[in-house]
């Protein structure tokens, strides 16, 4: 019996080895510098990727043995980041390593839901631990990780840039005004009335004077849908009917919800609908909402006809285009 008992008895856990750290000042002097130069890595990593984000042209390249000719703001935008997110996390597991309390804590099981009271003291020790950590008075420590985690932040702030111009500017105002020719996108070809057949719908844009280039900014803010219907199916005011042409009618084609492109139309119905979410104009009703989120009708552009019977914009858009962000009159 007792060799049984001692073949299956716990035989115990191994003795606890304490780190270096714990008992000589020096060398956790020498842990508290390699964590906080690893923080101070990762805030250098990142000043690199904001740097090479803004100061970097766009068509410069470097030629690297193994992969060719890399474009230098991608190359040293993805090594910022990388150095930025590594030297962080490694410099936190040296942290939790070498400096962390490393004692080891026995914890029972308990019910799931504890008593206010509990909880109340689990608080209370969350930031009796927190000290113990030593972040408080690893004060080198405190700032490093600081300036790492707060460069960052700066990151994904820096490349909103990238979303674009502000929406007051960009879509307060198009290239559409009094006398601009309808033409195809693509082909670039001036339209005719005769061009659209009953039922049809075209993307078109503005032509714009010679030697100017189109930016996809353009693209976006200046697409316009051009639907050609029969004359008795509008339902529309005098003023509206007046800005269509032999049943052609023009909308603008951002979505006034969040700005999408409204690229769907429903030729038994006559309606736009807007795949984002879903929200729905009538065509024969100045494309007034019918369902969905949107909170008004697609902008109008007034069409007609020039002295040699191709389509032009009698006047630009009378309301801006695009979503009705908070900060703006419609």
């Amino acid at each position: 019996m007792s060799n049984e008992i001692s073949k299956f008895s716990d035989p115990g856990l191994p003795e606890h080895i304490h780190r270096k750290s714990d008992s000589d000042p020096m060398a956790e002097k020498r842990a508290e510098q390699q964590v906080a130069i690893l923080f101070l890595i990762s805030a250098l990593g990142t000043v690199l990727t904001i740097a090479s984000y803004i100061f970097i042209k766009q068509g410069t390249f470097v030629y690297l043995p193994i992969l060719g000719d890399v474009e230098a703001s991608q190359l040293f935008l993805g090594l910022g980041l990388t150095i930025s997110l590594i030297f962080i996390g490694f410099g936190a597991v040296q942290w939790a390593r070498r400096l962390m309390p490393d004692t080891e804590v026995i914890a029972e099981r308990h019910e799931f839901r504890s008593e206010e009271i509990d909880r109340k003291e689990f608080v209370e020790t969350i930031k009796e631990r927190a000290a113990t950590a030593g972040l408080g008075r690893r004060s080198l420590i405190k700032r490093s990780l600081g300036l790492a985690l707060g460069l960052i932040g700066l990151t994904p702030l820096v490349m909103l840039r990238d979303l674009g111009p502000l929406p007051k500017k960009a879509l307060n105002e198009t290239s559409w005004k009094s006398g601009t020719r309808l033409v195809t996108d693509p082909g670039n070809r001036p339209i005719r009335p005769e061009d659209l057949e009953v039922g049809s719908v075209a993307q078109v844009l503005p032509e714009l004077p010679e030697g100017t280039e189109r930016t996809l900014e353009n693209i976006g803010t200046d697409a316009v849908l051009l639907i050609r219907l029969r004359p008795t199916e509008f339902n529309l005011d005098a003023k509206r009917l007046s800005w269509t042409h032999n049943g052609i009618i023009a909308f603008s084609k951002i979505c006034s919800h969040m700005g999408c492109a409204v690229a769907l139309y429903e030729q038994q119905t006559k309606h736009l609908l807007c795949p984002c979410h879903q929200s729905t104009f009538d065509v024969t009703r100045a494309a007034k909402v019918i369902f969905g989120p949107a909170a008004r009708p697609l902008p109008q552009l007034a069409i007609s006809v020039d002295s040699q019977g191709y389509l032009v914009a009698t006047q630009g858009f009378t309301e801006p285009i695009g979503p009705s962000f908070w900060e703006r009159s419609s």
